[in-house]
């Protein structure tokens, strides 16, 4: 008996072998070394770019990481958004940092780390959500072209963007709900909801995905011939879990009894904030940015129109694809600013798109399939090059300091941090302070509290229905609340001021200052490679004054 399952056990090993060999023509042997090459491609892309990320930890914090920053300090202390922080966005990107800077510290390197976690998020997700589409080639294409895209400092990529942390939560839902249909689970599909809704929670334009989510899940299941009933059912439980988030937050923000300002800034400013774009002046945004973005990843962005045609043409997904990617555009595209790293709202669907085409536009080569295959990834190997070698001197060589300098010009973002410092160093940790102008990075610096709730001065000088309100209501906040510190900043890029803008807050801040006030500290940006810091020792004159930033301490 034994002999005998021996030997069905030899022919069995016989037979594996002979059908291996018969089956491993050279056509498999190329795409068995393909598949190992797309592997290795895919880490190396993606090893870059963390190491780009590890080594600019300490890229000086721009005015929107200020915020959040700032916003997160005043969570952790237990004080609730939008009491001494305005803000039209909702408040889940602040929280998000207060997360960040509980793990890693409150520091710049630690928030960076944290985004470096978020990117990486980001790209493991695209590459399930590949390979649950077509095969793990497509998720590493995905996974790898949203790594190399959003490291760009073309898209601002080293700045913990809300757009970042937004796009954590989309794409966990999004592959949550694709779950959820396939395995008609309700519970996935509406827990898919939930995390629409965190995302929305980050920044308004993140409900575009929500919209995507219901159309989608009503698509479906008419396409599975469920009953209406059903159908309506489903939909409804998802958008009741999408809102969720946002209706805890709040009756938690009604609660610390500061719902009168949170709705003022998120919804009935934000509302004008949208009506300020004209079509020209969206025309020339969306035309700069984008001749900006281009540059040196025409390849890759090549790769995702080809694969938008293909994927739209060929597959069974061409629903899903072409959803998501008008949503992902009609997001990026709300109050039509088309700010750099708004671009990031569409950077998963364009790069899910690289992943169709280099997977599918083969099939259209029958009979020279294999070439096919290996001339993509060729070309896929060079967009992914592309763009870091023609940045190579900003991701490789240049300081987080002189980085900082070349794509932010002459804003005060390194010079923050001491004049954080020396704030910090000459209060009290009860003492507040002002700053005029919109630099809220300094008030996470100091680690100081702020005397008023106006972090940014751009909205004063809008031309918007609430500007002069809002430059008395910053007055009357300064003046209550008698700050230690007054920071007075003489940038043009730190107010924006148009010809029809009020002068009534820097009449008062002329006279305010020199009643109350004593000049204790300047710093004066001379150029790009020279900054001169005078601290308690202010020169009467300087042959050059440019942009500075004056420091007063109150008599």
């Amino acid at each position: 008996m034994g002999e005998n399952q021996r030997q069905r056990r030899n022919l069995s090993k016989a037979r594996g072998l002979t059908s291996g060999a018969r089956l491993k023509s050279p056509g498999d042997k190329i795409d068995d070394s393909l598949r190992v090459a797309w592997w290795v491609l895919g880490a190396f892309a993606i090893g870059v770019c963390i190491f780009i990320r590890i080594r600019l930890l300490d890229f000086p914090l721009e005015r929107d990481e200020g915020e959040y920053a700032y916003g997160g300090q005043l969570i952790l202390h237990g004080i609730a958004p939008h009491q001494f922080a305005y803000s039209m966005k909702f408040p889940g990107t602040a929280a998000a940092y207060a997360l960040i800077m509980s793990i890693f510290g409150q520091s710049v390197a630690g928030i960076h780390i944290g985004l470096l976690l978020v990117n990486i998020g980001t790209s493991a997700l695209l590459f399930f959500l590949g390979r649950r589409l077509v095969n793990s080639i497509c998720g590493i294409a995905a996974a790898a072209s949203y790594a190399v895209m959003s490291v760009s400092p073309s898209l601002l990529g080293w700045s913990a963007h809300a757009t970042h942390l937004l796009m954590l939560p989309v794409m966990a839902g999004v592959l949550l709900l694709l779950r959820g249909l396939d395995r008609q689970s309700d519970r996935q599909i509406y827990f898919s909801g939930l995390l629409f809704g965190l995302a929305m929670l980050m920044k308004q334009p993140a409900a575009v995905f929500i919209l995507f989510g219901v159309a989608y899940l009503i698509f479906w299941d008419w396409r599975a011939d469920l009953s209406a009933r059903r159908i309506w059912s489903r939909a409804f439980i998802f958008s009741a879990m999408a809102a969720l988030p946002l209706l805890m937050t709040c009756v938690l923000i009604w609660r610390a009894g500061v719902f009168d300002k949170f709705w003022f800034w998120t919804i009935s400013y934000a509302r004008e904030y949208a009506t300020l774009s004209s079509p020209s002046n969206a025309t020339a945004y969306l035309r700069a940015t984008f001749e900006e973005i281009i540059g040196a990843r025409w390849l890759l962005l090549t790769l995702a129109v080809i694969g938008l045609i293909v994927g739209v043409w060929k597959t069974r997904h061409r629903v899903f694809l072409s959803a998501f990617f008008i949503a992902s555009v009609l997001a990026l595209s709300v109050g039509f600013y088309f700010r750099p790293h708004y671009f990031f709202l569409a950077l998963p669907a364009v790069a899910l798109l690289v992943g169709m085409s280099v997977t599918q536009t083969p099939d259209f080569f029958a009979e020279r399939r294999a070439v096919a295959n290996v001339i993509l990834f060729i070309v896929f190997g060079a967009a992914l090059v592309l763009p870091i070698f023609r940045e190579r001197n900003l991701l490789f060589r240049l300081t987080p300091v002189a980085a900082c300098r070349f794509i932010y010009g002459e804003c005060p973002f390194p010079e923050s941090k001491r004049i954080g410092q020396f704030i910090r160093e000459h209060t009290a940790s009860t003492d507040s302070i002002a700053v005029l102008g919109s630099e809220p990075q300094i008030y996470f610096y100091a680690h100081r509290r702020s005397a008023t709730g106006y972090l940014y001065t751009y909205s004063l000088m809008e031309p918007q229905k609430y500007a002069h309100r809002m430059q008395l209501e910053m007055i009357q906040e300064i003046e209550t609340a008698r700050p230690t510190f007054l920071v007075l900043i003489v940038i043009n890029d730190s107010w924006w001021p148009r010809p029809a803008s009020e002068r009534l807050i820097f009449n008062w801040a002329d006279k305010y200052c020199a009643e109350n006030y004593s000049a204790v500290g300047l710093v004066n940006i001379v150029d790009f490679d020279r900054t001169d810091y005078f601290f308690e020792n202010v020169p009467a004159a300087l042959a050059s004054l440019k942009d500075y930033v004056l420091i007063y301490q109150r008599k």
